[in-house]
Parts: C-alpha cells; sequence; structure tokens
C-alpha cells in the first residue's frame, strides 16, 4: 500500500499515473489542477492533461478520508455513470477506475470534464452565485432544468440498465423499507447520539410505510448545484451519484425542494425572482414524468434524515463541539412536516 497523499502532494503523486495511461503522454503535464469546493462525500480534483496530441480536460476523484457514509464505494457511482452513458442524461464519461491503493493510496477513479457552471449551496444559491446573478427568466430555465432532468431520470428502465444494484435487500423486502432501514443502521453508524428528531423521524418513517406507486432509480442527490449549466443556461451536465439507489420516485423531488427550503425560507433569504413555486415545480414534475405526486412529506422527511447522516460524520471528521449542530436545519424542516402528519 501506498501512503496516501495529502491534496498538495497528489498532482506529484498522480502525475506518472496519468502519464501511463494516456497513450503517447509519456512527457504530458499537468496544469491548472484544482481542487474543487463541491461534493462532501468524494474528493474532486479538477485539472488539464497537456500532451502533445491534444489536452484532456478531466476530474480525479478519491474517498475521503473519513467515509461520510456507511456503504461508500466508488464503484457504485462509476457503474450507475456508466450505464447511463447511453440514455438522455448528461453523465461524464469514465475513464477509468481504480479499485486498489498501491497506486495513489486509496482507491480513485478519472472521468471526462464537462464544461458549464454550477449554482452553490454555501452560501444560498438564492444570495450569491449563478443563480444569483442570473435574469428571472434564466433562473426559470435552471429551475426547469433540474425537475426536467428528475424526470427523465425516473423515465428510464432501470432493469433494463442493471441497476439492480443500487437496492438494499439486506434491509427489507420493499424500496422503501430497504431505505428506512438503510437510514436507521446508518444513523447507529454516524453517531453514538444522533440528534433526538433524526431519530425521532425515522421511527415515524418506519411506521408509515407505505407501497410507493412507480418504483424508479433515484438521483440521491437531486439539486441544482449537482447540475452543469451551460453558457444558456441549458443542463450540460448531471453529477454526483454517491447516494443513488432504487425507491419511491417522489424521493428527488422532495430532495430538490427539502434543500431549496433550506437556501431560502429557512436563512431567512427571500425565493428570487424567476423561481418557480412549490406547487408549479410539483405540476411540471407530474407533467413531464407522467407520475403524481402522493407523498412529499413522508418523502421530505427522508430527505431531512438521509442528508442528516453524512453531516453528523462530517462534524466527527471536523471535530465540532457539540454545541455546533450542523443538522439543525434538517431537524427544523422535520419538526415543522411531523406537525402536519
Amino acid at each position: 500500500m501506498t501512503t496516501r497523499p495529502t491534496a498538495e502532494e497528489l498532482p506529484l503523486a498522480a502525475a506518472p499515473v496519468l502519464r501511463a495511461m494516456f497513450p503517447g503522454a509519456e512527457s504530458a503535464e499537468i496544469r491548472d489542477w484544482t481542487a474543487s469546493p463541491r461534493g462532501l462525500a468524494t474528493e474532486t480534483y479538477l485539472f488539464d492533461l497537456a500532451h502533445e496530441s491534444a489536452t484532456d480536460s478531466l476530474v480525479l476523484r478519491r474517498p475521503p478520508e473519513v467515509a461520510l457514509f456507511p456503504d461508500y464505494d466508488l464503484l457504485r457511482q462509476v457503474l450507475v455513470m456508466r450505464r447511463l452513458a447511453d440514455t438522455p442524461i448528461a453523465v461524464p464519461v469514465v475513464r477509468w477506475l481504480e479499485r486498489d491503493d498501491t497506486a495513489l493510496g486509496s482507491p480513485y477513479f478519472v472521468m471526462d470534464r464537462i464544461a458549464g457552471s454550477a449554482p452553490g449551496d454555501l452560501p444560498s444559491y438564492h444570495s450569491a452565485g449563478l443563480y444569483f446573478d442570473a435574469e428571472p427568466a434564466q433562473r426559470a430555465r435552471m429551475w426547469w432544468g433540474c425537475v426536467d432532468t428528475i424526470a427523465e431520470i425516473h423515465q428510464l428502465d432501470w432493469r433494463a440498465l442493471n441497476l439492480g444494484f443500487l437496492r438494499f435487500p439486506r434491509f427489507g423486502g420493499t424500496p422503501l423499507e430497504q431505505i428506512v432501514g438503510y437510514v436507521e443502521s446508518a444513523l447507529d453508524w454516524a453517531s453514538d447520539t444522533p440528534p433526538p428528531t433524526l431519530r425521532r423521524a425515522a421511527r415515524w418513517l418506519r411506521a408509515n410505510l407505505y407501497e410507493p406507486e412507480h418504483v424508479t432509480l433515484c438521483w440521491g442527490d437531486a439539486r441544482m448545484s449537482n447540475i452543469l449549466y451551460d453558457n444558456e443556461f441549458r443542463v450540460n451536465g448531471v453529477l454526483d451519484w454517491e447516494i443513488a439507489y432504487i425507491g419511491d420516485h417522489e424521493a428527488d423531488l422532495a430532495w430538490m425542494l427539502f434543500l431549496d427550503w433550506g437556501c431560502s425560507e429557512h436563512q431567512g433569504v427571500e425565493r428570487l425572482a424567476g423561481t418557480p413555486t412549490r406547487a408549479e415545480t410539483i405540476a411540471r414534475y407530474e407533467e413531464r414524468a407522467g407520475m403524481k405526486v402522493r407523498n412529499l412529506r413522508y418523502n421530505e422527511i427522508l430527505a431531512a434524515v438521509l442528508l442528516g447522516i453524512p453531516l453528523l460524520r462530517m462534524a466527527h471528521r471536523l471535530r465540532l463541539p457539540a454545541e455546533i449542530d450542523v443538522t439543525a436545519f434538517c431537524a427544523a424542516r422535520i419538526e415543522e412536516l411531523l406537525l402536519d402528519a
């Protein structure tokens, strides 16, 4: 096993590996190596590999030193992207996956970089960044692009795409039992003492299981910040498949709406002009997916608990003091939703 290079050491360590993997690139130069601020669950680095015949714009991803999910696996996200490659979903092309830690001290994979820009979550896209700087019509185009992408994902035949490995059969017989069982187990894994509201929500999810009307591929992290938009604010790339799973189609829409609540109402930030309403968003999704939305509250509670898992682990990784509760906004939304349950 090779010692894992630090972020600062990684470009030098990766150079001979990259040169060996590209034909005719024995003397290639790595240029503009940059750590991407996006993504909690996977370390991501952007760079150009310049050699005699071409310059390739690439991305290298490796696991974080502390996993944010109990079943973290680079192979999982690589397989999803490869099996979506011939669908309408604009996923990156994966060049190769190295599951051994001999070369770079950990598994890693390299993929092509897709051109484009994405809104950020920190600070809220309603207060800074690409979405904030756009005109109202451009914001609407970005928002609808995300909703339409979710609908397109849900229209895919996950069985024909051989994505059954995204299920969690050890946690139950049905897709909803499986994701709820996964959440319950992951909460215990993430913290010895998870926040009481997250634990209460997990119990509520278990007590209110239902049979989904449609079972689909769920993106898992469905939000504008995981979309790359071109200069005309059209979808150019769909990223971050770490927590993709097979489940209720409503889960992705609930995730998007929950995070938008976290970026606006929860922070006391006004939603920007051009941003469609919740009702408009649901109607657009139903029209584009051809599927009704009937269990959104349940799936928003699920989203809040599921997001709490990596946040709890991140707090552990950063050794945050107990008084800093990074899951507070998850708990706040759960409390609001359980009042209406």
